[in-house]
């Protein structure tokens, strides 16, 4: 003996609307705040943020010392909540349109390539600084290096081109 059984037609459109209401809120923006205005960013970040352009070979030796010191400015990453200066230094010309850092740096990068890992990851991590570089249109994957100036002022070398 064979049964079937069907849906009463309030129970098809209950999934029907179901159904709708599900693929309607999926495409719904999200409520999170953006960092777009300069007044928003300067909220989350809560310090100053400078940029500065220079050429690899002019500041090779300072990205250099501070590749061989993220070891220990990585703890600080991890643990800071507050800054007066962050400080970008762009290196467009270690950018990798323009090939990638010089070879001294490069080389520096690959020695220490999980240690540099694992400053990106803390800065993705940690919000005051990756709304500071996010909000120069700095990619974490372009910070090479950071180094301290003082116990509150950041610096952070980037192989990138200032945002127009």
């Amino acid at each position: 003996m064979t049964t079937t059984h069907t849906l009463s037609r309030k129970w098809m459109h209950g999934l029907a609307f179901a159904a709708f209401l599900a693929a309607s809120v999926h495409s719904l923006p999200l409520g999170a705040q953006g960092v777009v205005e300069q007044e928003v960013v300067d909220r989350i970040v809560g310090s100053e943020v400078n940029e500065e352009e220079v050429r690899s070979d002019a500041g090779d030796d300072r990205v250099i010392a501070a590749i061989e010191n993220l070891s220990g400015n990585i703890d600080i990453v991890r643990k800071l909540t507050t800054l007066d200066r962050v400080d970008i230094i762009y290196m467009p010309d270690s950018s990798q349109i323009e090939g990638g850092p010089p070879p001294k740096i490069a080389a520096k990068l690959a020695e220490h390539s999980e240690t540099v890992d694992n400053l990106r990851r803390e800065l993705e991590g940690n919000a005051l600084l990756y709304h500071a570089i996010n909000s120069k249109d700095v990619l974490i994957k372009d910070v090479l290096a950071i180094e301290f100036d003082g116990e509150k002022n950041l610096v952070i070398f980037a192989a990138a081109k200032p945002a127009q």
